[in-house]
């Protein structure tokens, strides 16, 4: 009687095995069909930080305001910390009392309208337009610098989100290259218009265009034409059916090339809202369809061109972004 038993045992151990071998075989290879998981992740000297789209999107915004406003990455830093701790970077519609937004800046405190908090561009420059106000903020600990713009009741907490608001900030900025990244599946996209604008430019590219001014201020701009272009550019390019914009960063300098890839940083960041297909600057390429794969190297023949010429088909001079 023992000995069926201890059998068995072993026979459902057995199957049991199989099955779950089965099943885990079964898992594998579904698992190339799936789409990769979808976010963002910033990567500076082996520090890694996760942010969902939203986070990504403000985050990028904090960012790009600090460097229209010609402020030093670390007033990005102080600014990305103190939006972790209010609201984890999340424009958020409420808050303790009558607190909103971004930063959970207050109405009855001076801050502005409930509706001007609540819009990102306001919050963002309301809370450097104080932190400027800080005698020496650049050197102060970050505790120190955005406590004395918020006033909180908690102000140890935001030193909590340093050292993630420090890696975001060197990426966003651009101090750090091809450091940041977004994984989302292009194939979920709705159509649009490929009527070309007067400055013939596409819906879409238009929009993308009009939201890179309104974060960074004035660029220097083509790629595009009234009418179209019809030259100029390699065969099959998207700046043939007005899809593309490029944005100067001309001449090259270390501080042009900060500012070159905070842009395109900030473009993958908003990639998936703005149907972001390609980003291309300093040698690297970053596609929607490829998203999962990050930046990668930016493959073209320059042999027998001038070292500006080559400089101009690698995209060390130029931005650009086309759209679906």
């Amino acid at each position: 009687m023992r000995s069926r038993l201890l059998v068995g045992l072993v026979v459902v151990v057995l199957v049991g095995g199989v099955v779950v071998l089965a099943g885990h075989w079964v898992y594998r290879s579904v698992e190339g069909f799936l789409p990769p998981p979808e976010g963002c992740v910033a990567e500076v000297d082996g520090a890694r930080v996760e942010l969902n789209r939203e986070q990504a999107e403000n985050a990028s915004l904090i960012v790009a305001v600090a460097v229209r406003r010609g402020l030093p990455a670390r007033a990005a830093t102080i600014a990305l910390a103190t939006a972790y701790q209010e609201s984890r970077i999340e424009n958020i519609a409420y808050g303790d009392r009558d607190s909103v937004g971004l930063f959970q800046q207050r109405p009855s405190q001076g801050w502005g309208t409930r509706e001007q908090i609540l819009d990102p561009y306001y919050a963002i420059g309301r809370f450097y337009d104080g932190l400027v106000e800080v005698s020496g903020y650049a050197e102060l600990p970050v505790t120190e610098a955005a406590q004395a713009v918020q006033r909180s009741a908690f102000p140890a907490a935001y030193a909590d989100h340093e050292a993630d608001a420090r890696v975001l900030a060197s990426a966003l900025t651009g101090w750090s290259e091809a450091a940041f990244t977004c994984t989302w599946d292009a194939d979920v996209r709705t159509e649009a218009s490929d009527e070309l604008d007067e400055a013939g430019l596409t819906p879409r590219a238009a929009t993308v265009l009009a939201e890179l001014e309104a974060a960074y201020g004035d660029l220097s701009v083509g790629g595009f034409a009234p009418g179209g272009v019809d030259s100029g550019h390699s065969d099959g390019s998207a700046h043939y059916d007005g899809r593309a914009v490029d944005v100067f960063t001309r001449p090259v300098t270390e501080e042009s090339q900060r500012l070159g890839w905070s842009m395109a940083q900030y473009l993958v960041a908003h990639a998936e809202r703005l149907d972001v297909a390609t980003v291309i600057y300093d040698g690297k390429i970053w596609t929607a369809r490829r998203s999962d794969e990050g930046w990668r190297d930016y493959d073209i023949d320059t042999g027998g061109v001038d070292e500006a010429t080559a400089a101009i088909l690698e995209h060390r001079d130029h931005v650009h972004v086309d759209v679906f």
